[in-house]
């Protein structure tokens, strides 16, 4: 890029909201900056692990003792591995407080985490839109399905979601492509809980991997080896989707290496006027102005630049008159795997690895609730069969037995809310500096009574619909995720209709900053217990417009 520094807009974050922002934001004719701290990575040459075999990965794909305390809360995660760990931030110079153990998952490359989430493509519904005004946990979201219903339509045809239409109030249907058929197994599973439990539905998951080739994206590889970056463009990224179309306006302008530090702040004007950044390796400040400001930087990200954002106006933060900045920390809670054997498979097995499995949707506290907690959760797995016979013969006898396929399992994963607690907080540490000299963040985050009663009655439940179907040898392994680590983090600037109590507006406009958006996970004033991303791009999408209208 040429070095300049006044644009139309300026985003912080090029990860999936990130994209977004600056795709409808040049193609809307605004000569549009992104900022981004991690290091330019380009589509398809910078995915150096995506076209490897297993052997020529080092380690079987294991991190290295010094990768492990380099990546020491990275390495909490299932994610990273030799193959993709360049993608990942260096805790070492990014360190943070945990009053409690949060596993804060981070990217370091342009693109963000788009390069890294599961996929996973629903839509939220007036259940969820609803329930803090119902149980009175938090406080109302100012938005309901019905103004957020055509901007998934918008997003979803841009993003290409495989999936089927199932006619479920509790998951809205999208515009999806063919979906990825069920291996034998899921629709074993499929079968026999719609004869046993029939208000109960077992769907195949919904997932931004395309199975038509759209907008110069090829259809999936079925290779399940999206971690490493994919170079067909088949799964939804900035770098694949979002990207090429800003480019293609000629309005982009990349500034990546760039740690944004604060959002400058115009007294005189009363708006924002510009973003302090420094040069990850020069360490210069350097200043970049606009007359938009779209602020994407992931949730406990945006929290901290919102903090660290102090003027005579704002001398606890932008937008933090009330206290409100970094406050109601979400995440889904999730770690167990309850698994069962399936009979009467052993002369099938599948081809390919196809991504997304089977999804069981919210079935709990919608028209009846239960007398030990509020809100909801679903189940996400697969079934799949083992590799090998088990044996507990050596030499050549197990060489032979590990070639024949083992039984089939099925094993289903947990998905719980979170609710909106004042006191799950991040605020800043000027104790604790990182390697640019900017104070650290102190994370005061856990699930309580509500999450564990949740998650411990979706573990027994499942337990007992696989043992009334027939599944055979049931077991769970794992337990309760500690916060952060299902990486769907939310809340910290939430939307609301008062701005004593949220931070946004129904338009995701700053209430105190009206020329600034935020986007992200921040702006969620629940966490629902569906994958929040397709959420984050129409509510993107839908504040890109408004703005523009409203200049």
């Amino acid at each position: 890029m040429a070095e300049r520094f006044h644009f139309d807009a300026i985003v912080i974050g090029s990860g999936i909201s990130g994209g977004w922002a600056a795709k409808e934001l040049c193609e809307k004719g605004l000569e549009t900056v992104i900022l981004e701290r991690g290091t330019m990575l380009e589509h398809v040459k910078g995915y150096i692990n995506a076209l490897k075999a297993p052997w020529e990965i080092p380690h079987n794909n294991k991190l290295s003792q010094e990768d492990k305390e380099k990546f020491y809360v990275q390495s909490r995660h299932y994610s990273i591995g030799e193959d993709n760990k360049h993608f990942y931030i260096n805790d070492q110079e990014n360190p943070y407080e945990e009053k409690h153990r949060y596993d804060w998952v981070r990217a370091d490359v342009f693109g963000g985490r788009s390069l890294l989430w599961g996929r996973v493509a629903l839509r939220w519904n007036d259940v969820d839109f609803n329930a803090n005004l119902k149980d009175g946990h938090g406080v109302d979201w100012p938005i309901r399905y019905k103004d957020l219903a055509p901007w998934y339509d918008y997003v979803e045809k841009f993003t290409g979601i495989n999936g089927t239409r199932e006619g479920l109030d509790i998951l809205p249907d999208g515009i999806f492509q063919k979906p990825f058929e069920m291996n034998c197994g899921e629709a074993e599973m499929k079968r026999r809980m719609a004869s046993t439990f029939p208000d109960i539905k077992l769907i195949h998951t919904r997932v931004a991997n395309i199975t038509e080739p759209l907008d110069g994206r090829s259809a999936c590889q079925a290779r399940n080896l999206c971690m490493r970056g994919c170079p067909f463009g088949a799964y939804f990224s900035t770098q694949s989707s979002t990207l090429p179309a800003a480019a293609k306006t000629g309005k982009l302008t990349i500034r990546n290496g760039a740690v944004v530090n604060r959002i400058i702040y115009d007294e005189t004007k009363q708006k924002a006027t510009g973003v302090e950044i420094i040069d990850r390796d020069t360490l210069k400040t350097y200043v970049y102005t606009a007359d938009i400001i779209f602020l994407n930087a992931s949730t406990l990200a945006t929290a901290f630049i919102l903090l660290n954002s102090t003027s005579s106006r704002f001398p606890n933060g932008m937008g933090n008159d009330y206290d409100m900045v970094g406050r109601h920390l979400m995440d889904h809670h999730k770690g167990t795997a309850i698994t069962g054997e399936v009979e009467g498979l052993e002369d099938k097995y599948y081809f390919g690895r196809k991504p997304g499995g089977i999804y069981v949707p919210r079935f709990k506290n919608i028209t009846t609730q239960e007398k030990n907690f509020i809100r909801g959760f679903n189940y996400q797995g697969t079934a799949s069969r083992e590799r090998g016979i088990r044996t507990d013969e050596i030499g050549g006898a197990l060489k032979e037995k590990s070639t024949e396929p083992g039984v089939w399992k099925v094993s289903l994963n947990n998905y719980g809310e979170t609710l909106p607690y004042a006191e799950n907080r991040v605020t800043l540490n000027h104790d604790l500096k990182d390697k640019y000299g900017r104070p650290g963040m102190t994370i005061d985050c856990s699930f309580k009574d509500n999450e564990k009663a949740m998650f411990k009655d979706a573990r027994d439940t499942m337990h007992e619909i696989m043992d009334k179907v027939g599944l055979k040898n049931i077991h769970s392994e794992g337990e309760m995720s500690f916060p952060g680590n299902a990486n769907h983090e939310m809340g910290t600037a939430r939307m609301g209709h008062d701005e004593k109590t949220s931070v946004l507006n129904k338009w995701n406009q700053m209430h105190a900053v009206k020329n600034v958006y935020i986007t992200d996970g921040s702006s969620m004033t629940s966490s629902s217990c569906v994958n929040p991303s397709l959420t984050f791009m129409a509510l993107t999408a839908r504040a890109v417009d408004y703005a523009l209208k409203n200049k």
